[in-house]
């Protein structure tokens, strides 16, 4: 490992579970503020991209850029977009009307592979609305 890739390695801990997404985006932030799945994965860390530079290096580093998608890290694995949304919408519990959605929409990886492009190009829009850059603009 180079020192440049030292320098951008969040310290990770295989018992934690990590939610990287996009703190500037409205439906980012509502969506893993509303999402149950801590119960099935214990303590979760949220991080914003925008406030933690060495995150959005690591996971540049490793093929997975934030304005493509939220990265979840879970058991020591990564889940990148549509994988993300599907990962935690297996682990997700059900109760609530917004939870109950959600699992049904993302629980299938082939529904979740066709909604997420479009999901991706609204959050775009929103983002230029609001005009707001992207993560690594």
């Amino acid at each position: 490992m180079s020192d440049a890739q030292a320098n951008t390695t969040p310290t990770l801990d295989t018992a934690r579970t990590y939610l990287v997404y996009d703190g500037d985006c409205p439906a980012c932030r509502h969506y893993v503020r509303f999402v149950r799945f801590r119960d099935a994965v214990g303590v979760v860390e949220l991080i914003n991209a925008r406030e933690a530079n060495e995150w959005v290096a690591h996971l540049r580093l490793q093929g997975m850029p934030l304005d493509d998608g939220m990265v979840l890290v879970y058991a020591g694995r990564y889940f990148h977009g549509a994988d993300a949304i599907h990962q935690m919408a297996l682990l997700a519990n059900r109760s609530g009307w917004f939870n109950r959605a959600t699992a049904c929409l993302f629980q299938s990886r082939r529904l979740t592979g066709f909604l997420y492009p479009i999901l991706k190009t609204l959050r775009n829009a929103l983002l230029w609305t609001l005009r707001r850059s992207k993560i690594d603009s």
